[in-house]
């Protein structure tokens, strides 16, 4: 089984800053994507940011400049450094990962729990 555990979510003023972790445990092989979606009541899941474990990100336009996606591939974690934030950024934030559990195995989406992340006005 693979786990994602996030931390980091929290309540913050317009403007303000948080930084989110996601932690890949159990039977991994390799992870190749990982990053972050998010979802706001009534809205579809969105995409923010992701990274490759080469170290290419993307970021969605709406996040781009604001938001910082680093990973520790020696820890199986990725950090998103959220800063001017805004409170159309409120949302769930779910991590998510492209795993292979084997040598040869195929990759597999796995996510997380989600953790709250409520930016006010």
């Amino acid at each position: 089984q693979v786990q994602l555990v996030e931390a980091g979510g929290g309540l913050v003023q317009a403007g303000g800053s948080l930084r989110l972790a996601c932690a890949a445990s159990g039977s991994i092989f390799s992870i190749n994507s990982i990053g972050w979606y998010r979802q706001d009541p009534g809205k579809q899941r969105e995409l923010v940011a992701g990274i490759t474990s080469g170290g290419s990100t993307n970021y969605e336009d709406y996040v781009k400049g604001r938001f910082n996606l680093s990973r520790d591939n020696a820890k199986n974690t990725v950090y998103l450094q959220m800063n001017s934030l805004k409170p159309e950024d409120t949302a769930v934030y779910y991590c998510v990962a492209d795993v292979s559990r084997f040598l040869s195995g195929s990759y597999y989406r796995y996510w997380g729990q989600g953790t709250q992340v409520t930016v006010s006005s």
